[in-house]
């Protein structure tokens, strides 16, 4: 059984973790787009290439891995984030369901 003691956790967690959620998916979202930045200014770089040499290039260059990597990191926190919001929702949603049986089964 959930107890209420839980549910105040969660409801604790969902506001308490709501501007690092936040600021972990701003993040993704910046590193993606900046992806698109960071390939083209690789590529410019490299003007005397056909445009397909010019993305091969840019997707072997260290700062575009380096970049890579950083949105690794970034994604896997935005989706902890995500993943344990979904918990705590899923949580709260049980304990609702539950209760409301609860009285069902009273009257």
């Amino acid at each position: 059984m959930i107890d209420d003691e839980e549910i105040q956790r969660a409801l604790d967690y969902l506001r308490d973790s709501a501007v690092d959620a936040a600021q972990a998916r701003a993040n993704r979202i910046y590193m993606q787009e900046y992806s698109k930045s960071l390939k083209a200014l690789i590529m410019r770089e490299h003007l005397d290439l056909p445009v397909s040499a010019q993305e091969r290039e840019a997707c072997a260059d260290h700062r575009y891995l380096t970049h890579l990597s950083a949105m690794q990191t970034a994604i896997k926190l935005d989706e902890q984030h995500r993943f344990l919001r979904v918990a705590a929702e899923a949580k709260i949603e049980a304990w609702r369901s539950l209760s409301a049986n609860q009285r069902a089964m009273k009257i």
